[in-house]
């Protein structure tokens, strides 16, 4: 039976007949009256190609489905030559922008194992397959369609999570820089903002004992830019590691400030292990590109982000614990809040002082003003900055 995709392949080539029907791989064996076989080839080939009735039926090819027919066609070659491209482009795009092309499925690491199964797919059906069958026009047409459906997919999925969802544009987090501020990160990222204040965002749970470590500096910064009401204090759990880490609940905490927003997603219920909720799709975007799915995760402005690593180091609470103390809570907010010489304020100042600086600098602060701006702000918010914090918050933002 003639191989007439071989032939095709062949021709493509520049072979004359002769060559082509001597080519074992073609299959092609004349009839002994038939005279020279090329040219025997050729008019067999051209009558199959018109379909003369009477003549021998093409070959079936096993990349082609008849009509009507999907199964002879999609075997696993043509399959992976489909797949592969389709999951390549729609990984490195939502890798390059996890949000919004990356937000329906991450492209680390669900849609890189996806991409990874489809080419051991195709891998192994080449293996399967002859030199002829590897490529062919029917194969070469399916790569391209590959590629316009992984271009078309990702598309759609960009445009609806931009536009219908309202999802900023995210880069990846390998184009992010690091910054003075540990932990802290930085790049060409969106502003966000709420009533044309820089917005501060808190991912975390309350039994999270670096979330609980971490709250309380949060909590300082919010303080020393407007009033907070409705936290509370607790603790972390009782069966994790620096079990019963004090903490302020900022799952309900509401700020008023002219200066700065907040926002924030806490779980606070019974459940060891479980997270929140996200209530828009901004915040789920830059939870989902930059938090490397630990908590706690930080945002501020939009601009700065703080995850894969806790803010503050529980350990240098443990003299607070529910364990040792059951009012260890309130002892470090009094410490805190009042900048009291004590393990409890040595282990959060820090932390709090990078935040407040940053704060300052999404307000578009500048460093001729730093210290005009610090000095007014201690006489408007109260409990006023003292004069340790008003130094340090400068320096600190002097270096960012």
């Amino acid at each position: 039976m003639v191989d007439w995709d071989r032939v095709d392949e062949l021709r493509a080539k520049g072979w004359d007949w002769e060559r082509i029907a001597a080519d074992p791989k073609v299959a092609f064996h004349p009839d002994s009256t038939a005279g020279r076989p090329g040219r025997a080839l050729r008019a067999l080939y051209h009558r199959s190609r018109r379909g003369t009735p009477g003549s021998p039926p093409r070959a079936p090819n096993p990349d082609r489905p008849g009509r009507g027919s999907l199964g002879p066609g999609w075997n696993l070659t043509r399959v992976g030559y489909l797949a592969v491209p389709f999951v390549a482009i729609w990984f490195l795009l939502a890798y390059a922008a996890p949000s919004p092309v990356g937000l329906l499925l991450p492209a680390i690491p669900w849609i890189g194992l996806a991409l990874a199964i489809v080419a051991f797919v195709l891998i192994y059906a080449l293996w399967r397959t002859s030199g002829a069958k590897r490529w062919s026009p029917l194969l070469r047409s399916t790569l391209v369609s590959g590629i316009v459906l992984g271009l078309l997919f990702s598309g759609v999925v960009g445009l609806v999570g931009a536009f219908a969802y309202g999802c900023p544009y995210l880069p990846p987090a390998s184009a992010l820089s690091s910054t003075s501020a540990p932990g802290w990160a930085t790049g060409h990222l969106p502003g966000w903002t709420e009533g044309g204040k820089p917005v501060l965002y808190f991912y975390g749970a309350t039994w999270c004992p670096y979330c609980s470590a971490s709250s309380w500096a949060i909590w300082k910064a919010l303080i020393e830019f407007g009033t907070t009401s409705g936290n509370s204090t607790s603790h972390s759990s009782l069966t994790d590691v620096y079990a019963g880490t004090p903490e302020m609940v900022l799952a309900t905490t509401q700020l008023s400030s002219t200066h700065i927003a907040f926002e924030v997603s806490e779980y606070d219920g019974p459940t060891d292990g479980d997270t929140p909720a996200t209530s828009s799709c901004r915040e789920q975007a830059y939870l989902t590109a930059y938090s490397a799915g630990s908590i706690p995760f930080l945002v501020i402005g939009g601009q700065y982000v703080h995850g894969g690593s806790t803010l503050v180091d529980p350990s240098g609470l443990s003299a607070y614990t529910y364990s040792n103390d059951s009012s260890g809570q309130h002892i470090v907010e009094q410490a805190v809040r009042n900048e009291t010489n004590s393990a409890a304020w040595t282990t959060v100042q820090n932390a709090a002082w990078w935040i407040m600086a940053i704060l300052l600098k999404e307000m578009g602060v500048t460093d001729s003003t730093v210290s005009t701006t610090v000095t007014t702000l201690s006489t408007q918010v109260s409990p006023a900055w003292t004069a340790a914090t008003q130094t340090n918050v400068t320096r600190d933002f002097k270096q960012l």
